[in-house]
């Protein structure tokens, strides 16, 4: 149903059309977890070396699991613990090259080498994040942060209902 055409140049063609393709698959979607199934569903498809790629909800100060590609994974995690809960607490992107090293680190899934959580905030408030790992170490970088970044806010309105 749905046909895209994914750069696979530089890392900035890469973003630019994963912008174009969320856009386009969460438009005139008004369910917050179609919408976050589809995009996780997308950045699996077309971001390189992922083991897992997902969301985790804010359901009353507490993330908890929401869509998402790859193995099973921790179903709640309370804000301030591991890297999603860091960037829950914070609302601060976290970019770890080394998960072990990771102070209070929760391994889901013990191939994960390194990760990627980009907290969602839309109007001031806290919706979730989007949590991507990899099982290559220091596979994340400024770039990839960026990307995300920008993907989350095309997002963030419309997983609000």
């Amino acid at each position: 149903m749905y046909t895209f055409t994914i750069a696979a140049g530089s890392k900035s063609e890469l973003y630019r059309d994963l912008a174009a393709a969320l856009d386009s698959l969460t438009a005139d979607e008004p369910d917050a977890i179609a919408n976050m199934a589809n995009v996780s569903a997308l950045i699996g498809q077309y971001l390189p070396d992922l083991n897992w790629s997902g969301f985790y909800r804010n359901v009353n100060d507490e993330l908890v699991l929401g869509p998402f590609q790859g193995k099973a994974a921790c179903i709640r995690i309370p804000f301030g613990k591991g890297v999603c809960g860091a960037a829950a607490a914070t609302r601060e992107t976290q970019l770890v090259e080394d998960v072990h090293a990771f102070p209070g680190h929760i391994a889901c899934d013990a191939a994960s080498r390194s990760e990627l959580v980009v907290p969602i905030v839309h109007q001031g408030e806290l919706l979730g994040v989007l949590d991507l790992d990899s099982p290559s170490p220091a596979r994340f970088d400024a770039g990839d942060a960026a990307g995300c970044e920008a993907l989350m806010r095309i997002l963030a309105p419309r997983i609000t209902g």
